[in-house]
């Protein structure tokens, strides 16, 4: 299964980052019907079928990570440019 990993250095307090990935997982959830959780490590979990993965939140960095499934493989670039164009949204 292809994977994506992707990170983005941002200079925000830990709750404003926490405050705007919960934005992002509202538009997911609403755009994409991804189920997000928030875990007790921290990171905010989303699945649905065909991809799962998570958000974690460091001091200076947002890391996103995911898995495809065989069906959204050949999205795979799309997927992660979509990502990318949220993350300079939110965290440039």
């Amino acid at each position: 299964m292809p994977n994506i990993d992707i990170r983005r250095p941002h200079s925000l307090s830990g709750t404003d980052a926490h405050t705007v990935i919960d934005h992002v997982a509202t538009r997911m959830r609403e755009k994409f019907q991804v189920e997000t959780q928030w875990k007790s490590d921290g990171t905010l979990g989303f699945e649905r079928p065909g991809i799962s993965g998570k958000i974690a939140i460091g001091a200076d960095e947002i890391h996103v990570s995911a898995q495809l499934g065989m069906l959204l493989s050949p999205l795979k670039g799309m997927i992660e440019q979509e990502i990318r164009r949220k993350l300079d949204e939110h965290f440039s």
